[in-house]
């Protein structure tokens, strides 16, 4: 797909991260940008910058989704290109003891619940309507949209901790060359970035020397990855028409420890 003026962009958790960094790359091209996130403040000034508009939106309610395509579309045009950015994680075990007295406790299941919802289920959701607006598109060299689906190397080798947050980026991964052949004859391609150790917001709250440590762990180079590096990789399976289906780490060679 070529990128420019013509072409609209939705980008889910587009207010920081990941997502940012991308809607930044795409701008850079005049791709003309929706972020749809909680974050109002921060999001509502990246879309100023960018010169794109913002969207409230909770990936976890129908209604908020909807009302945020509505919204893109009428500013920008139907997209041709949905980014999933959004996502959550925490670190609890399956069942634990507690240090100090010894109770045992198990993993609190509305917090499971949450961590699938937004991050497999929200997806999803996001994938559906936007693959019905992209039908209703004309194909432009033989494409009508791309959709580019964030997971986690967590995946594939997820901590200790990591059940829920594993199983719900695993859910994306096991999504995505069923969703790519469901809308192959629609000519709208899918694939999803597994990335591993990045510098992130969610990053940014650890210490520095904490922060050091976790990029210290990454094979080649030994460093976190930067959000930059995450949106070069979604601008080049955009951009090429042959990327399809695929689920590919950017990682740094690491593979996750238990701990």
């Amino acid at each position: 797909m070529k990128l420019d003026s013509s072409i609209s962009a939705v980008i889910t958790g587009g207010a920081s991260g990941l997502g940012a960094a991308s809607a930044r790359a795409l701008s850079a091209l005049g791709v003309k940008i929706a972020l749809f996130d909680l974050n109002e403040e921060t999001g509502a000034a990246l879309a100023k910058e960018l010169g794109g508009v913002f969207c409230k939106v909770d990936v976890t309610d129908e209604a908020s989704v909807d009302a945020g395509f509505a919204k893109a579309r009428a500013a920008i045009g139907q997209e041709r290109i949905l980014m999933n950015c959004a996502g959550i994680g925490d670190a609890i075990k399956t069942a634990g003891r507690n240090r100090e007295t010894g109770e045992i406790n198990h993993y609190p299941l509305d917090k499971f619940e949450l961590t699938i919802q937004v991050n497999l289920i929200g997806t999803f959701r996001c994938i559906a309507k936007s693959a019905a607006g992209m039908m209703t598109l004309d194909p432009i060299d033989g494409e009508r949209g791309v959709m580019i689906n964030t997971a986690s190397v967590a995946a594939e080798d997820g901590q200790v901790g990591q059940a829920a947050y594993s199983a719900s980026k695993g859910g994306v991964v096991g999504m995505t060359l069923p969703i790519a052949r469901d809308l192959a004859q629609e000519l709208i391609r899918v694939n999803t970035i597994l990335p591993g150790l990045f510098d992130t917001p969610l990053l940014a709250q650890l210490p520095e020397n904490v922060r050091q440590a976790l990029g210290a762990q990454v094979p080649n180079p030994a460093r976190l990855g930067q959000p930059a590096e995450y949106a070069s990789l979604a601008l080049e399976m955009i951009r090429n028409p042959y990327f399809n289906a695929e689920d590919v780490r950017l990682d740094g060679a690491i593979r996750m420890a238990p701990r």
